[in-house]
């Protein structure tokens, strides 16, 4: 193992690609960790020992690398980048001009690339605008509890926040694309990843301080546990066996070669859980724009992650979105 790793150093167009990979997530890490001028960071601090409480919030918040509590420059994320696929794979199905770049190959996927990117920023914006506006504290559905993040808040320090936050989508969206095509692997899951694994250190610190060392050690095997279980589904499958017909060409026979058709168990993966929790995050951002204080109290009392209308309606578009993404991406017939 140690004399693989060795060699990828040893190779000069490895080397170059693994060394302009980690610079690339060196410089996301930087973004992620750079709050905008005029948040207050006491508030920050507060905010993140108690983002994990929140269903939506916590659940974006891990994959931002703990970049969405501080509002930082990247603040959002590969997410709206990742809803923007998700939305474009399934209008492929209902929409026939999608689904016609679809088959067109390599120019047609440079179509829906470019429309996904469009989608991304339109998006960005929509989620950019509704988080400045709960985080100076007008939002208890999406963090359970009231906060200002920007005390000294008004119409231009908004909009500039709005703006930053949107540009670092696209340039956190044109990174990605850097490391899938000089890089090493997929982009925007080695973000993901990045962004995952830089919140474990203090994730580590807090379950230590509050449950002390037999907390921690369990905590860390029942975590170490199911990342082999879900290694183990994500890699199953289900292998159809499929044999060729013999031919006889003068005196030799040829074919008859055995072979199988892998069906992996898990063909989703975990695409349905990011869309069901961004579909969940849709009335919150609604909530902060539309003036009507029945919806309102609608929100901030059923979208709160202890409620049952929120595990039930989260469980639902999770089953929903799953057998939707199967039917696309393996089709049987």
């Amino acid at each position: 193992m140690l004399r693989r790793l060795s060699n990828i150093f040893r190779v000069p167009d490895l080397r170059n690609k693994v060394l302009f990979t980690i610079a690339i997530i060196c410089l996301y890490q930087l973004g992620a960790n750079l709050p905008i001028p005029g948040v207050s960071w006491s508030q920050v601090t507060l905010l993140q020992s108690k983002a994990g409480a929140s269903g939506v919030l916590g659940f974006l918040n891990l994959f931002s690398g703990g970049a969405l509590t501080r509002l930082a420059v990247f603040g959002l994320g590969v997410m709206p980048y990742i809803t923007s696929s998700i939305v474009i794979q399934l209008l492929t199905t209902v929409i026939p001009k999608l689904a016609e770049w679809r088959d067109q190959g390599p120019e047609g996927q440079k179509r829906i690339t470019q429309t996904t990117r469009y989608l991304t920023i339109g998006l960005a914006l929509l989620q950019s605008t509704g988080l400045v506006y709960a985080f100076h504290g007008h939002d208890q559905a999406l963090l359970g509890f009231n906060i200002d993040l920007i005390p000294k808040f008004n119409l231009w320090l908004g909009l500039f926040m709005v703006i930053i936050m949107t540009a670092g989508t696209g340039f956190v969206m044109w990174l990605a694309e850097l490391i899938t095509q000089r890089g090493i692997g997929q982009g925007m899951s080695l973000l993901i990843f990045a962004n995952v694994v830089a919140g474990l250190p203090s994730g580590g610190r807090a379950v230590w301080s509050e449950g002390g060392p037999v907390k921690f050690f369990i905590i860390l095997v029942i975590s170490i546990a199911l990342l082999f279980f879900i290694v183990f589904m994500d890699q199953g499958q289900r292998r159809i066996p499929v044999t060729f017909a013999r031919r006889v060409v003068g005196r030799k026979e040829m074919g008859g070669n055995s072979t199988y058709i892998p069906l992996k168990v898990n063909q989703s993966g975990v695409i349905p859980i990011i869309f069901a929790s961004s579909v969940l995050y849709i009335p919150v951002l609604l909530s902060n724009i539309v003036p009507w204080a029945s919806f309102t109290n609608f929100v901030n009392s059923s979208l709160r992650p202890t409620s049952f209308f929120y595990i039930g309606s989260d469980f639902l578009l999770i089953l929903a979105f799953t057998f939707f993404y199967v039917y696309i991406a393996f089709e049987p017939h």
